[in-house]
């Protein structure tokens, strides 16, 4: 055993010897069931000048603690900030006096009461006049309010690294604010909030790969939802007009900085709208949003100032030729497009047509080069298999994607209601999928078909990434540092 740990070891041994000496003194924390807070650090620092004087009761854990004879100084923490409090035998008692100096230390959770003043040296601080113990820290916080900074250690003891890094609770503080101003948003333009399953009888024929569950009351496997589109489409059929669904998604995938198997969406349906209202809706949304949360339109992400009041609009196809200089339009036929794609050394997709071929130079040259907020459209239709079709020209779709920073954030679509088109596509898809995976359990929605086959009204449809939009307005460029409790391997 190294130096470190004989030490650490040490340590715990004492802090339980203690705890064990003032339980069978009778003063077992663990019994105690409440204590009445009137107040939060953060009431008596911004607001010193109506609180002075005043008597408080604030309650949080002990983050420093210095001991000077028969007076005592010791920071407490809370959810909103830190204070000092002045605790001395004067002041509680000499008996209270003693447990507070023998007993209470860093880490454990405190109550106090006293009344509010600033120290000769300025500081303001809380005078107590009574300290209760309401519960033992059996562990080590670590050392000098810094110590957490492994990142493996801080995603698997969340617990930990919000107690002593405090932009960490700030991040998951303001992720809750951006939840409550999007439903805001959303409610304030006439959409209902609705829950749909998490667990589907089937695989659908998307590319994304589900995790499979079994239900024992049905003998039957089960699969977890990877996305909320089409019983949110079914509501539209059903005459609901306006729906939104906060979800979480899983999806059996691999991990990275902006990827974790379960994830949060907004997805959301506007009947009688198309793309372009869909765009509209997603500049005013992040506009308003970053305004209210972040005070600012003007935000920091990834080493860049992002600028949320100005957004570019671009086709697939523009965007294309800006970048790679490549012309779709010269393209005569899918032999045309594999030939410049080998010119450029573009890797051919699976499938390898014009559309294909098109999101590949896309994904080669122009995606990188998105930093500010920009919106490219019309999709080929190879790639979308759930977007209306241009009618002007039907190798293309009316959907769209918002890029920052090179990121993709959302995805949207004048929504295809057309149910002979779409069973066509499904069935399609999920052909090209049992091709290339003779095993998959990749079925068509026929449900969700003769759920059009009712008649859907023009409809305009999006989704976007909850846990990407909080990582933009915290500015954390790792997915991982906006979940509290990002996936991580079994130890």
């Amino acid at each position: 055993m190294d130096n470190d740990n004989r030490d650490l070891n040490e340590v715990l041994s004492l802090r339980r010897n203690k705890f064990e000496e003032l339980r069978s003194e009778g003063q077992d924390p663990f019994t105690i069931t409440k204590f009445d807070v009137t107040n939060h650090s953060m009431d008596i620092t911004d607001h010193f000048d109506e609180m002075e004087g005043k008597t408080v009761r604030i309650a949080g854990r002990m983050m420093s603690k210095r001991v000077m004879g028969k007076a005592s100084f010791m920071h407490l923490q809370d959810l909103s900030g830190m204070v000092q409090c002045y605790v001395s035998r004067d002041g509680i008692g000499e008996e209270e006096y003693r447990i507070f100096k023998r007993y209470e230390e860093v880490g454990d959770i405190l109550g106090v009461e006293g009344y509010v003043f600033r120290t000769q040296k300025g500081e303001i601080s809380v005078h107590a006049t009574n300290v209760t113990l309401l519960s033992k820290s059996l562990q080590v916080l670590p050392e000098k309010f810094h110590g957490l900074t492994d990142m493996e250690t801080r995603y698997r003891q969340r617990y930990v690294d919000l107690i002593v890094n405090p932009e960490v609770k700030e991040t998951f503080i303001k992720r809750s604010r951006i939840l409550r101003e999007l439903r805001a948003f959303l409610d304030d333009r006439g959409f209902l909030e609705v829950d749909t399953p998490v667990l589907t009888p089937f695989e659908i024929g998307a590319s994304a790969r589900p995790f499979v569950t079994h239900l024992n009351a049905l003998d039957m496997d089960m699969y977890l939802r990877i996305e909320t589109e089409l019983y949110l489409k079914r509501l539209i059929v059903g005459g609901l007009e306006k729906v939104y669904e906060v979800g979480r998604i899983f999806r059996n995938e691999g991990m990275d900085l902006k990827h974790n198997p379960e994830f949060t969406t907004i997805e959301l349906y506007q009947a009688y709208t198309d793309f372009h209202g869909m765009m509209d809706l997603v500049e005013d949304m992040m506009k308003q949003v970053a305004e209210r949360v972040c005070g600012t339109l003007t935000v920091p992400f990834m080493g860049e100032e992002i600028d949320l009041s100005h957004w570019e609009r671009l086709t697939m196809k523009e965007a294309v030729k800006k970048y790679s200089g490549v012309d779709y339009d010269m393209w005569q036929s899918d032999e045309d497009a594999i030939a410049c794609a080998k010119e450029h050394n573009v890797e051919l997709p699976e499938v390898p047509t014009k559309g294909s071929i098109l999101a590949a130079f896309f994904d080669e040259f122009v995606e990188k080069n998105l930093i500010q907020p920009t919106f490219i459209y019309d999709y080929p239709v190879e790639i979308s298999p759930l977007a209306k079709r241009k009618p002007d020209d039907p190798d293309f779709t009316e959907r769209f994607e918002y890029f920052i920073c090179a990121m993709e954030f959302g995805n949207a679509f004048s929504e295809l209601n057309d149910p002979i088109d779409q069973r066509k596509r499904f069935e399609r898809q999920v052909a090209e999928r049992k091709a290339l995976e003779p095993d998959c359990k990749a079925q068509v929605d026929y449900d969700f078909l003769n759920a059009l086959e009712y008649g859907m009204p023009p409809t305009g449809g999006l989704g976007f990434g909850v846990d990407r939009l909080v990582m933009l307005l915290t500015n954390n460029s790792s997915i991982r540092e906006v979940l509290l409790f990002p996936m991580m391997k079994q130890l």
